[in-house]
């Protein structure tokens, strides 16, 4: 099969990777990442039970409902960074036994299942569903590399391919983005493959796999769709799980404006550094090109006029967005305290409108004689229930680690055996540690782990935990080293035209300068916007 010849059972299968949890057999891996898979599952399988009845062992002189908590949910965390069973199910064992061992009641602990930010997930997600499902994602990125000039050298497609999956991942999962764009940047690969091979730039009998301009596209792929998923709220898991545990901590929430506010700079500046990055450690072999133009053309040919349902899917995102926004339109035009602010904040919940959003889904009508409407409710079965599961199960123990003192005590200890007195070493000790993490287990685990530490840790030094952890939040989006970290890094790793000394190189460099970029730009942009004070 040629580069551009990519069937649609290619993109099932690289679908497969939008899951919470893939298990071995739904994974392209080489005999070696399989080997160090299944020893890392199976370690986690025996690991976790040992490590919670030896800690509940211990006379360590604490609280019982605070070592028994404290036990489940180091279990728990070895459960979801080996992903030695599906990481929700990680969760909900750990929720199950700290009802079992009376560390409260099921109704208490149970009750973050209620949460708004649940409901913000699930419409969110029924949204993006929509989306890929009736090709307006895909739409988008055609008229994107349509535009003049992008398609005439490789910086512009590169560039271009970058924008694209930054800005569909901002409201659409992170993993399928770059699934659903993948069959376009293979065509327009084997494209530049061809072009290369007809000037003579490479050899007859080359791989037009192995080339670096077709490394950096697909390094944009991954790391673009992340860089994305930072700008709003709902672009990524860890994004409402951090925002959800800083709002149980502070007692402050952070408005979809407001989240946009503070990102958007940030993800600016990274992926400004990220296109340096990718396009510098990968310099195309040839910079113009013709034939994309061409390319393009004859696929929103095939694609023709907007359809009755992807306009239906335009106007039920559009109220959706609209309504998310306009609480903070009004705080600006009125402030924060006045009477209309909270009028209006009051009944435009995030959660709500985003199932107001999804449901007109099933209200938008494509075929009225038919009674068919923009999506079904097997459509809405697909989406990723799992990571819902997940967040849950995270605020359960967020909320536990505040209500049992667990969390004072596990930052007073971190804090005397660290000495973090200020803000900004917490800060980048919870953009390290959140990065690290992630590079080894799912952004989403990463976040549920990393934020209920450091949030104590700087309650204990007397700090306002409210930077510190929102930049754990952005730094648990990372793990752009290895294809295991995340599973769009796996999705263009399994596509042949990434080398895993390529993506290391890469992946390490642009690390370093995100975790730099977060920990310089974070708390400018919160004062600048009054959050946190």
């Amino acid at each position: 099969m040629t580069a551009g010849e990519v069937s649609r059972t290619d993109v099932d299968k690289a679908l497969l990777g939008s899951a919470t949890y893939r298990s071995l057999g739904e994974q392209q891996l080489s005999p070696a990442e399989e080997r160090f898979e299944k020893g890392r599952r199976t370690i986690g399988l025996f690991l976790a039970p040992v490590l919670t009845i030896a800690f509940l062992a211990l006379p360590l002189g604490m609280e019982p409902q605070q070592q028994t908590l404290a036990g489940v949910l180091l279990g728990v965390i070895v459960l979801w960074i080996s992903e030695a069973v599906p990481i929700p199910i990680g969760g909900l064992l750990g929720v199950a036994v700290v009802v079992f061992l009376g560390v409260a009641p099921a109704d208490d602990v149970l009750g973050a299942f209620g949460s708004s930010t649940i409901f913000t997930f699930i419409g969110a997600f029924i949204l993006a569903q929509a989306m890929l499902k009736h090709g307006l994602a895909r739409r988008f990125a055609f008229r994107i590399l349509a535009l003049p000039r992008i398609g005439s050298s490789t910086t512009g497609v590169i560039v271009a391919f970058g924008l694209i999956t930054a800005g569909l991942s901002a409201f659409v999962s992170n993993t399928a983005t770059v699934a659903m764009l993948l069959p376009t940047a293979l065509g327009i690969l084997g494209v530049i493959a061809k072009l290369m091979q007809d000037r003579g730039v490479v050899e007859a009998d080359f791989d037009p796999l192995r080339i670096r301009v077709g490394s950096a596209i697909m390094l944009m792929l991954a790391y673009g769709a992340s860089v994305g998923g930072l700008l709003t709220p709902v672009g990524s898991p860890p994004n409402l799980i951090g925002r959800g545990l800083i709002e149980e901590a502070t007692g402050e929430r952070i408005s979809f404006a407001q989240w946009v506010a503070v990102a958007g700079p940030i993800c600016l500046a990274m992926f400004v550094a990220l296109a340096f990055v990718v396009i510098r450690l990968n310099r195309p072999e040839i910079k113009q090109i013709e034939g994309i133009a061409e390319y393009v053309k004859e696929q929103r040919a095939e694609m023709g006029a907007l359809s009755r349902a992807e306009k239906n899917t335009l106007i039920a995102f559009g109220t959706t967005v609209t309504l998310w926004i306009l609480p903070g339109i009004v705080a600006l035009i009125a402030g924060n305290d006045s009477d209309a602010y909270t009028w209006i904040s009051d009944r435009l919940d995030e959660g709500m409108v985003a199932v107001f959003g999804a449901s007109l889904l099933f209200l938008l009508p494509t075929e009225w004689k038919e009674r068919e409407f923009t999506l079904r409710w097997k459509d809405a079965a697909d989406i990723d229930w799992g990571t819902i599961v997940l967040f849950g199960s995270g605020i359960i123990f967020g909320s536990l680690l505040a209500s049992t003192g667990l969390a004072e005590t596990i930052g007073t200890s971190v804090n005397d055996a660290l000495g973090l007195t200020s803000v900004v070493p917490i800060t980048i000790f919870g953009v390290i540690l959140a990065i690290l993490v992630s590079e080894t287990t799912s952004n989403t685990a990463s976040a549920a782990v990393v934020v209920p530490i450091v949030i104590p840790v700087a309650m204990a030094a007397g700090v306002d935990p409210f930077v510190p952890a929102l930049a754990a939040t952005f730094a648990a989006s990372f793990g752009f080293m290895l294809p295991v970290s995340t599973p769009q890094n796996a999705i263009v790793y399994g596509s042949g035209a990434v080398r895993i000394t390529t993506m290391i190189r890469t992946g390490v460099t642009f690390d370093i300068i995100g975790a730099f970029l977060i920990i310089l730009i974070l708390p400018i942009m919160i004062s600048l916007t009054g959050l946190g004070s």
